[in-house]
């Protein structure tokens, strides 16, 4: 058996509700995601082995997979060690618990936070409401494009517990779109406050990723 526990740095809170990957070494195969429950656990029935521990889709541990493993978080998107067990910085600015500045976006007759970037504090607020309530913000009105990749990224990391990155979304949509609508410029066009890993992972209720740009 293995299990990953995953709490908050500063509070020593668990983190409920959190995927949980393990990509194993001795075959780059992963596991399904396992989200955290009460507790912060996450657990795998699986031997000892090696291998990565990616949360929320972020690589937070690599190792010998044995036991409990614990990942303490800094903040929803930084972590105490990085993939390597090296020691990561504390993050500044909004991005910190518990110190971390919010703001609120009006979603029918309630108040969803969000980061100081737009960036859902609990990833269950999201609804397609929200998504809306956020664009219209950000001064975009939805059409079925931006629905389209909205659900691409949601779905791909319902079905793998990571992230898209730019160059996957590339792949995907020149497959369904064809070369000129699937292209990185493309995509910056329909989200210009980012591009679809920024503007899009936001829209989608998802955090932001190391690869953003």
């Amino acid at each position: 058996m293995i299990a990953v526990r995953v709490f908050m740095k500063v509070t020593r809170e668990p983190l409920k509700r959190t995927p949980v990957v393990l990509r194993l070494d001795a075959d780059g195969s992963q596991t399904p995601p396992v989200f955290t429950d009460r507790s912060g656990l996450a657990s795998f029935d699986l031997p000892p082995t090696s291998g990565k521990v990616l949360v929320s889709g972020m690589e937070r541990y690599q190792g010998r997979l044995a036991d409990e493993i614990p990942i303490a978080l800094w903040s929803i998107t930084q972590s105490e060690q990085g993939s390597l067990g090296q020691p990561g910085a504390f993050p500044s600015g909004s991005n910190a618990y518990p110190s971390m500045t919010t703001e609120a976006v009006q979603v029918g007759d309630r108040s969803v936070l969000t980061d100081s970037e737009g960036y859902l504090v609990d990833p269950s607020d999201w609804s397609e409401d929200f998504a809306r309530a956020l664009a219209a913000q950000e001064g975009l009105t939805l059409n079925a494009e931006h629905w389209e990749v909205i659900r691409y990224l949601r779905a791909r990391f319902a079905r793998s517990g990571t992230q898209a990155s730019v160059r996957d979304m590339i792949a995907h949509f020149r497959k369904v779109w064809g070369r000129e609508r699937g292209s990185n410029r493309y995509l910056h066009r329909i989200f210009p406050r980012g591009g679809p890993q920024k503007q899009g992972n936001r829209l989608a209720g998802l955090l932001r990723t190391k690869g953003e740009h």
